[in-house]
């Protein structure tokens, strides 16, 4: 499915980092995008920028979801593309130092948004693609993109309640992907390794450096525009089909 301005697009957690890169990159084909984010200052900034549409839209409540949805569809049409980058990465070990153990409401947190919230946008998108006609001689009609992590295989200390979500977003690729093949549309997920996102991009230098130098090659952190260009990829090649794609560098996490 070529990614041009016959196609409308939601992109989750595009006011900044991973989904913002991939907010511009479709915007710049020519796509219609909305962008789904809590914080409307700079999701507003950026959809006025690439000429979007914004919607506050809390990724992990189904309702909120809908309405959002409802409101792109209003001003773009039914999207055919679906990027999921809306996520937190807390950190916290199973037990702490003091005997406390792993806080039950911060990992449900983290379920929510990453897993839970995930798949109430993949599934609400996936049931007006479906609708749609198709675009190609294939039959497709869509494409959902979702956001896994290195994590998801290598957590790390601390990560349980990140890695068990990034986890569920991987064993979430391929029965999707098979639910949806005989209506045309293609799942897919990305699982980034250490990329400039505003979380490292608020550490310190060094850190930045040193965490860097733990990539074999290139040895730097990702960029974000690297994420968005692979979801091109994605969208433009139909065999890319129920597969978690690692973009990491090579890099495999060590414990800490």
């Amino acid at each position: 499915m070529k990614a041009d301005n016959t196609i409308a697009a939601v992109v989750t957690g595009a006011a900044s980092g991973l989904g913002e890169a991939t907010a511009r990159k479709l915007a710049a084909q020519g796509v219609r995008v909305a962008i789904f984010d809590m914080n409307a200052e700079r999701g507003r900034e950026v959809a006025s920028e690439i000429g979007g549409v914004f919607c506050k839209v809390d990724v992990a409540d189904v309702e909120s979801v809908s309405v959002g949805l409802a409101q792109a569809r209003a001003v773009h049409g039914q999207e055919r593309i679906c990027v999921n980058c809306a996520g937190i990465a807390p950190g916290e070990k199973t037990v702490d130092r003091d005997g406390n153990y792993h806080d039950p409401a911060r990992f449900a947190r983290a379920i929510n948004i990453n897993l839970i919230g995930t798949f109430n946008v993949a599934s609400q998108s996936a049931a007006g693609m479906v609708k749609l006609d198709p675009v190609t001689q294939d039959g497709e009609r869509g494409v959902i993109v979702n956001t896994a992590s290195v994590a998801a295989f290598e957590g790390q200390i601390g990560q349980a309640a990140y890695a068990a979500s990034k986890a569920g977003v991987v064993g979430l690729t391929l029965p999707m992907a098979r639910d949806l093949s005989r209506d045309g549309v293609r799942v897919m997920a990305i699982a980034p390794g250490l990329f400039m996102t505003p979380m490292l991009a608020g550490l310190p230098q060094e850190v930045q450096d040193s965490l860097g130098k733990q990539v074999p090659f290139p040895s730097r952190l990702g960029d974000p525009s690297e994420y968005a260009a692979l979801v091109q990829q994605i969208v433009e090649n139909p065999m890319l089909n129920g597969e978690v794609i690692r973009l990491d560098g090579a890099i495999r996490m060590g414990p800490r």
